[in-house]
């Protein structure tokens, strides 16, 4: 049997080598590549697209790169991909980041922007961004959250925040002052805005589950 290929889509826009290395750490002889070449990327068994950093430069990269296109061919081949942070972001219709910034669209919502006066339930102040662990609570069963305790929590680093408009592709939510849209799912595309490389954990426990995830929910 042939060794799988998982391919991290590098873009220049990423904290690629913390996810490489975590999922290196969780694979079970999966061999992982970090690439900006599209021909590894397509024949790769599975992708990752992960994200750091202002909406503009990154679509502006993914763009220049032709990442948009790629990753709309990877969806639609039906292999597992799995987008993290702002590469969740980047798949909505638009973002209220960078004065507005029209995203991909694979993903029918929008990317707004936490307020200004951001308060609890009990009317105390929130930083933005969103730094640290805050709560998951899932929404749907997914192969994706197998041996992952409900309302587990995973680390979150972020300004903006996803609104899907088919409220059934929520796989999960968070609340901070207001409820967050903490992961999406539809079919072989799974999308999360924590970083799970950097949640311990409940974090590795996806990234395995991901590994071993044949696209289908």
């Amino acid at each position: 049997m042939s060794t799988q290929t998982v391919a991290v889509i590098d873009y220049g826009m990423g904290n690629l080598h913390s996810v490489a290395s975590a999922l290196g750490h969780v694979a079970t002889g999966e061999s992982i590549v970090i690439t900006a070449d599209p021909a590894v990327v397509a024949a790769a068994d599975r992708v990752v697209f992960p994200g750091v950093g202002a909406i503009r430069d990154c679509m502006g990269e993914i763009r220049r790169l032709g990442f948009d296109n790629l990753l709309r061919e990877q969806v639609a081949s039906g292999k597992p991909v799995l987008s993290i942070c702002v590469g969740m972001q980047a798949l909505m219709q638009h973002s209220e980041e960078n004065d507005g910034v029209d995203c991909i669209n694979l993903v029918p919502g929008q990317v707004k922007f936490f307020g200004e006066h951001l308060r609890d339930e009990a009317g105390e102040p929130l930083k933005v961004p969103h730094m640290g662990w805050n709560q998951v609570n899932q929404a749907i069963d997914h192969p994706l959250w197998q041996q992952i305790a409900r309302d587990s929590r995973f680390y979150f680093v972020h300004s903006y925040y996803v609104q899907a408009e088919d409220r059934k592709l929520v796989a999960a939510t968070t609340q901070y002052g207001v409820s967050i849209d903490a992961a999406l799912a539809r079919n072989n595309l799974f999308a999360v805005q924590f970083h799970p490389e950097k949640s311990h954990t409940a974090g590795l426990q996806l990234l395995k589950n991901f590994l071993q995830w044949d696209g289908r929910s």
